[in-house]
């Protein structure tokens, strides 16, 4: 497997849309999205942190957080990445998340299967996987749009989709 921290951060294209590392300077862009262990940023600063604390994951090899910018615009319109639990056993588990402005544009479909094949395609992930809540429809028929599929329920009630 060839997992994170690379020696290039990868930046992956679309025809859409463009994953790229996110900065500190980001902070701002994403203040409305930005969480960490389940924590909502209330401030630019925390919001600063909190992507210091994703990149800090990144250098310990446990996550890849990309910023999704609009190719034609190049504005940010969100982020998607593996988190939670780093790459054990060859699994990653992708996570994303819109503003709110862009969300049903597409922006998400394309960028999720950019990181999903660059996990199986140039991490050597066995599995990719995807958590969410049972009555996030959107977020289901993206998944299953994409060619995940339901494959268990978590004690907590969260829902796991595997791709592929």
């Amino acid at each position: 497997m060839y997992l994170p921290p690379y020696p290039d951060y990868p930046t992956l294209n679309g025809v859409r849309v463009q994953l790229r590392p996110v900065t500190t300077v980001d902070a701002e862009a994403l203040l409305d999205i930005s969480f960490y262990d389940g924590k909502k940023a209330e401030t630019i600063a925390e919001a600063a942190n909190m992507l210091g604390k994703i990149h800090q994951d990144y250098l310990l090899g446990e996550s890849i957080h990309w910023g999704i910018t609009d190719l034609q615009t190049g504005e940010l319109t969100g982020t998607c990445g593996y988190y939670r639990g780093g790459f054990g056993q060859g699994a990653g588990e992708l996570g994303c998340i819109l503003l709110p402005q862009h969300r049903g544009k597409g922006y998400m479909s394309e960028a999720i299967a950019l990181a999903a094949h660059f996990g199986r395609e140039q991490m050597g992930l066995q599995r990719v996987f995807a958590v969410t809540t049972p009555d996030n429809t959107p977020a289901i028929r993206l998944l299953e749009k994409l060619g995940f599929q339901k494959t268990s329920e978590t004690a907590e009630g969260y829902v796991i989709y595997d791709w592929g």
